[in-house]
């Protein structure tokens, strides 16, 4: 009997030939500073979807300019981003995975300095006079740490409904397979979902319906402008972890709205709406997905240091969640896959390039 962590599945018409996810990480290395994805992004993808991942998911793809976390930020705005992520997505189908985009806005938190070492000592906004520009928020609330955000008015949030929607049709054009909204984290959608932030009394404010509206939109037109036979997954802070925050049983309400709107699967990870004292320690965000796996129904993805293959397997033998994501093990282990399937007793030579067979475990 194949193990569940090897075994295929099926969102909408798309079939993923395994459970394992590469976890979107945020690379900081478009260093033009024009959303374009380069070679980089094109190993880094490609070595993971070689390496046997069933679905590749970029990192946090910024959906106009002022949505990106830093400068160096992938987007998918324009023709030229969708032309280069067209070569990418069809070098990791060609290795035999399936593609996600992440489309994102940073919110109050975008416009800082990228997380690589030659920034180091620099924490914070980027200035304007340093190529940043001002955030955005549910309020001018700023994120401990960051410059005051603009609080976003209706039309605003009308734009930013409308520039999820433009980056849906760019991503059906660079053949992307699947579109994973990022609500999570503490980027604007999650700064609206998250009674902590989110202050405002209109009608993206004031109770759990209002805080929800803009997810709720975004998901409702992306879904309508994403085709039919392509799946839609969210990614979701499942808690703030704070007394008072968004937590879990918000999170089941927003779960049973998506899925009724046509979200086809959640990737549930936790936190980052506001500093908070998280107990990190291996497997420490499943039990969530399993809570929402179990209220809903609906196919969740279960990520937070998972690094061993055989942990992976009993997540979803003990039906905790329907798919792993893997992340920072990745990036020290591109074909983790390759050693999932040997670990658990698999010869799977789909999983290897030609070229790399006779390297097979």
């Amino acid at each position: 009997m194949v193990p569940e962590l090897l075994s295929p599945a099926v969102l909408r018409d798309v079939e993923i030939r395994n459970r394992m996810w590469l976890a979107p990480m945020c690379q900081y290395m478009v260093e033009a500073r024009d959303g374009v994805p380069t070679d980089w992004h094109l190993m880094h993808l490609g070595a993971r979807a070689a390496g046997g991942f069933g679905l590749v998911i970029t990192e946090a793809t910024a959906v106009s300019p002022t949505g990106r976390i830093s400068a160096q930020d992938t987007g998918l705005w324009n023709d030229e981003q969708t032309q280069a992520w067209s070569r990418i997505v069809s070098f990791c189908q060609a290795q035999g995975a399936k593609v996600a985009v992440q489309l994102a806005h940073a919110g109050r938190k975008a416009s800082t300095w990228p997380m690589l070492p030659k920034y180091a000592g620099r924490h914070g906004t980027v200035p304007e006079l340093a190529g940043g520009w001002i955030p955005e928020g549910p309020t001018d609330e700023p994120f401990p740490g960051l410059e005051t955000p603009d609080a976003l008015d209706t039309a605003a949030i009308t734009r930013v409904i409308d520039d999820f929607v433009a980056a849906a049709h760019r991503a059906e054009q660079a053949g992307f397979d699947a579109v994973e909204l990022h609500f999570a984290h503490g980027y604007l959608v999650h700064s609206f979902l998250s009674p902590l932030v989110n202050t405002r009394t209109d009608e993206y404010g004031g109770n759990d319906t209002g805080r929800s509206r803009l997810a709720l939109e975004i998901a409702r037109a992306v879904r309508d402008a994403w085709p039919a036979h392509k799946p839609l997954i969210v990614r979701i802070s499942a808690t703030d972890w704070i007394d008072g925050g968004w937590h879990t049983r918000h999170s089941i309400e927003l779960a049973c709205t998506l899925s009724r709107i046509g979200v086809d699967a959640l990737h549930v990870s936790t936190g980052g709406a506001v500093i908070a004292d998280i107990a990190v320690k291996p497997e420490y965000q499943v039990g969530f997905a399993r809570s929402i796996r179990e209220a809903t129904g609906i196919p969740v993805a279960a990520v937070g240091l998972i690094t061993e293959p055989v942990h992976a397997q009993e997540i979803l033998a003990r039906g905790d969640a329907d798919h792993v994501a893997v992340g920072r093990a990745a990036l020290r282990e591109p074909s983790w896959p390759q050693r999932a399937a040997h670990e658990l007793g698999v010869h799977d030579a789909s999983l290897y390039p030609g070229p790399y067979r006779r390297g097979s475990w």
